[in-house]
């Protein structure tokens, strides 16, 4: 067609359906996240749900030590998180595990604290939280580096001399998921609750090898939650993912395959404000594990 030369009646119609179509594949591209950049587009439209907010309550006591460990060949922090207004002496203990680039500080960081004197003052029955260093290598064994070591015959210890009882369940964010649930499977005993928020899970070898974490196929093949979870009494475990987490295919199958107690799948991201906003819940269902 020549430049101003009459537009058609046809050509109008058609072109209208054009753009009907193209918005509504852009409308649905955006909503399956098949659109680049749609992440950040449905953040800004609010798909990821509201941030969570640490409470506003007086924290109760909160003390990090460095402690050498042998298992892991390193000194690393320990925090340990009272809930304040209670007897804290032999309080049973919820291990928190953190994710890839984090450590224990970030826990406390996160307003895990908070988050549960504000459970007790709601009426849960009153823990203890411990959270420490794990490094970055998903809490499983790598050469003389052992979080799972440390986690079983160092912890009690340093719980004990701190006044504190037994370990009773673990929480784990992302990577810590994955630790908690190779914790609870390496375990002497079954715990009274494993809570996975946002599980770093790998549901191939080729999603895993990109990681660079794993020594070889064996190894990750050896730690994986998702190829062991008839090791995994789903009675005792809690699964938090957002609907927009990376990961929330491999969560699913986790939830789905180990029949698990509680599993919530609503709008959020591999965010902290995700974690913050679930934190109540997490934290009550630990708090039920740990009286029944």
């Amino acid at each position: 067609m020549s430049e101003g030369a009459p537009v058609s009646r046809r050509a109008v119609i058609t072109g209208a359906a054009a753009l009907v179509v193209a918005g509504a594949l852009g409308a649905a591209g955006v909503a399956t996240g098949i659109v680049p950049g749609a992440a950040g587009i449905r953040r800004r439209l609010g798909l990821d749900g509201p941030d969570g907010v640490v409470p506003d309550v007086v924290a109760g006591t909160v003390t990090t030590r460095s402690v050498e460990s042998a298992a892991r060949g390193t000194r690393v922090s320990f925090a340990t998180m009272m809930p304040a207004g209670v007897d804290v002496a032999g309080l049973p203990v919820l291990l928190a595990l953190h994710g890839r680039g984090a450590n224990a500080q970030t826990l406390v960081d996160l307003g895990l604290p908070e988050f549960l004197t504000a459970a007790v003052q709601a009426g849960a029955a009153p823990f203890a939280i411990a959270a420490v260093d794990g490094g970055d290598r998903y809490w499983q064994a790598v050469g003389s580096d052992d979080p799972q070591a440390m986690l079983r015959d160092e912890v009690p210890a340093w719980l004990a001399d701190a006044g504190l009882g037994a370990v009773f369940g673990a929480l784990g964010i992302s990577m810590g998921a994955f630790g908690a649930l190779l914790w609870a499977r390496l375990a002497a005993t079954s715990p009274a609750a494993v809570i996975a928020m946002s599980p770093a899970l790998f549901r191939s070898w080729a999603d895993a090898q990109v990681r660079d974490v794993f020594v070889d196929e064996a190894d990750w093949t050896a730690s994986e939650p998702l190829l062991h979870l008839d090791a995994v009494d789903g009675s005792t475990l809690g699964v938090w993912c957002g609907t927009e987490d990376p990961f929330v295919t491999a969560a699913r199958e986790l939830a789905d395959g180990t029949g698990a107690a509680a599993a919530h799948f609503d709008a959020g991201a591999h965010t902290e404000g995700y974690w913050r906003r679930v934190l109540p819940e997490a934290l009550a269902f630990a708090a039920a594990a740990r009286s029944a």
